[in-house]
C-alpha cells in the first residue's frame, strides 16, 4: 500500500510538473535561438513580402546578437546594414516617457500634479475647454488612461477629453504630444535636444535622433506597402515629436531596452513605478498592463514589458521578459511587419504574449491573407472556388472586406466586386458588408446597383450616414 500512495503521489508531481512545463516556456539558449532566427526571418520575410528588416537579440540583459535582412528599398535593391535607419514610429513613446520619469527623479515634475499647473495660465484653455482637463497628470498620460483625445473639429491644435481621465484604458497619441510641451515648458529645451540630453546622449545610441539628420538621407529605410511597393517619400522630422517621429535600428535600440532591463538612469522607487500595472488595457486579456510608457503581460513565463510601433507601412515591436532579462527587438519597412511577431517571439524568447493577440494584426498566414494571395495568382472566381470547398469556417466579416478593399487599391475591381459579395452572403446582416458593396459598384461605373445595396446598408442600419451622402450623390 505504501508502495501503492508513492507511486500515486509520484505520478501526481510528474503530471503538474508536465502542466507546469507547458505553460512556462523552456528556455531557448542564445545558439539556439540565434539558429531559429536566422534560419526562419527570410522565410517569413518572403512570405509576408516584407523588404528588410532589423533585429537585435538579447539575453540576460546583453545584446547577444544583431541581424539585418533584404533591402531598405525595394526599387534600388540596395541592402540592410547595420547602419540603416529605420523608423521607430510608436516606441518614440515608452523612450520618452523614461526621459520624463529622469526628470521626477530630478523633483522638476510629479507624476501625480494635474500638467496644468506647469504652464502658463491660459494655455491649455485655447487648447481644450473640458474641465476635466485639470485632472491630468503624467501618469494618466504615461498609462494612455488620461482620456486625451484629437478633437475633429481641429486635430492638429486642438484635443479634447474623451472620458473621466483615470477610467479606463485608449492608447492616447495626442496625449503624449501635450505631455511634450509640458516638458519643454519645464527644461526650456527642444523636445530633441532634450531626448538626446536624457536618453540618447547617457546610452550612447548614437545612431538615433528625434528629428532628421542629413546622414539618414543615405541610410533611412524607405516604407513599403503589403504588396512591397516603395513608397519613394521620407517623412523628415524638423521637430522631435514624442508619439512617434524617433529615427533608429534594433542594435541601437536595444540600448534603452537593456536600460530598462537593468534600472538605469532612474532610481528604484521610479523604476518599479515604469512597470507596476498602472491600469487593465482590456478585459479580454486580464494579464495585459499598461504601466508607465510600457505595455505589460504577467505570464507563466515571467513579466514582460512591450510596445510596439505602426507608421502605416513600416512596423515595429519589442518584448523584454523582466524574469530572465531576455529580449528582442525588431524593424521593418512593410506593411505587413508584424504580421509574424508570434514566430519572432517564439524563436527568440518562447513564453506566452497576450500583447499581440490584443494589437489584432492579420498573420502573414491567415486564411484571409492567403485568400487575397490567390485571388492575386489566379482571379476571384477560382479562389473562392477553392476556399469554400475547403473552408471549415467563414472568414471574418472585417478581415474578407479588408481582402477587398486591397484589391481595390490595385485596381481589381471584378476581383473586389467577387470579394464583397462573398462577405455579402456570409454576414447578410451585416450593414457595413453592403456598405462596401454599394462602393465597389460605384467605382465600377455601375449606379444601379450601387444606390440598390446603399439602400440595403440603410435599412439594417439607419444611422448609416456614409450611405445617406452617398445616395444622395447618386440619385
Amino acid at each position: 500500500m505504501k508502495k501503492f500512495v508513492l507511486l500515486f503521489i509520484g505520478l501526481i508531481t510528474c503530471c503538474f510538473c508536465h502542466a507546469q512545463q507547458q505553460n512556462i516556456a523552456p528556455e531557448l539558449s542564445a545558439k539556439d535561438a540565434i539558429e531559429h532566427l536566422q534560419k526562419d526571418i527570410p522565410r517569413l520575410m518572403k512570405e509576408a513580402s516584407v523588404p528588410g528588416m532589423s533585429v537585435a537579440l538579447i539575453r540576460n540583459g546583453k545584446m547577444v546578437w544583431s541581424g539585418v535582412y533584404g533591402v531598405l528599398n525595394n526599387d534600388t535593391r540596395q541592402p540592410v546594414t547595420k547602419r540603416t535607419i529605420f523608423e521607430a514610429n510608436s516606441l518614440s513613446k515608452p523612450v520618452f516617457g523614461y526621459a520624463v520619469l529622469t526628470l521626477v527623479d530630478q523633483g522638476k515634475i510629479d507624476l501625480d500634479k494635474p500638467i496644468y499647473k506647469y504652464m502658463d495660465s491660459g494655455f491649455f484653455d485655447k487648447s481644450c475647454s473640458d474641465p476635466r482637463f485639470k485632472l491630468v497628470t503624467t501618469r494618466l498620460i504615461l498609462s494612455n488612461s488620461s482620456g486625451i483625445g484629437f478633437s475633429p473639429e481641429d486635430p492638429d491644435n486642438k484635443f479634447v477629453i474623451d472620458f473621466n481621465p483615470g477610467e479606463k484604458f485608449k492608447y492616447s497619441p495626442p496625449g503624449f504630444q501635450v505631455l511634450a510641451q509640458v516638458i519643454e515648458h519645464i527644461t526650456k529645451m527642444r523636445l530633441e535636444d532634450f531626448m538626446k540630453q536624457a536618453i540618447l546622449g547617457p546610452l550612447h545610441m548614437d545612431q538615433s535622433s528625434y528629428v532628421w539628420e542629413p546622414r539618414y538621407d543615405s541610410l533611412r529605410a524607405y516604407q513599403h506597402d503589403w504588396q512591397g511597393v516603395t513608397d519613394t517619400s521620407l517623412k523628415k522630422w524638423k521637430r522631435g515629436a514624442a508619439c512617434c517621429s524617433l529615427q533608429t535600428n534594433a542594435e541601437d535600440y536595444s540600448k534603452v531596452v537593456i536600460a530598462i532591463m537593468n534600472g538605469e538612469l532612474v532610481k528604484k522607487t521610479t523604476w518599479e513605478e515604469i512597470m507596476k500595472p498602472q491600469i487593465n488595457a482590456d478585459k479580454r486579456f486580464p494579464n495585459l498592463f499598461w504601466g508607465l510608457g510600457w505595455g505589460l503581460e504577467k505570464t507563466q513565463a515571467g513579466e514582460c514589458f512591450w510596445h510596439w510601433g505602426d507608421g502605416g507601412k513600416s512596423k515595429d515591436y519589442i518584448t523584454g521578459n523582466l524574469s530572465t532579462k531576455d529580449g528582442i527587438v525588431f524593424f521593418a519597412n512593410s506593411e505587413n511587419g508584424l504580421s509574424f511577431a508570434k514566430e519572432m517571439l517564439d524563436d527568440a524568447i518562447g513564453g506566452e504574449h497576450p500583447g499581440i493577440a490584443f494589437l489584432g494584426y492579420a498573420r502573414y498566414d491567415s486564411p484571409s491573407n492567403l485568400l487575397l494571395k490567390a485571388v492575386l495568382a489566379n482571379g476571384a472566381t477560382s479562389a473562392l472556388k477553392d476556399y469554400l470547398g475547403k473552408r471549415k469556417q467563414k472568414i471574418e466579416e472585417n478581415d474578407m472586406n479588408a481582402v477587398g478593399y486591397q484589391l481595390v487599391s490595385v485596381k481589381k475591381l471584378d476581383d473586389a466586386l467577387a470579394i464583397f459579395e462573398q462577405n455579402t452572403k456570409d454576414y447578410p446582416a451585416s450593414f457595413n458588408t453592403w456598405d462596401s458593396l454599394a462602393e465597389a459598384y460605384m467605382g465600377k461605373g455601375n449606379k444601379e446597383l450601387a444606390i440598390k445595396y446603399y439602400k440595403k446598408s440603410l435599412e439594417l442600419n439607419p444611422n448609416n450616414t456614409n450611405a445617406v451622402t452617398q445616395l444622395k450623390k447618386l440619385e
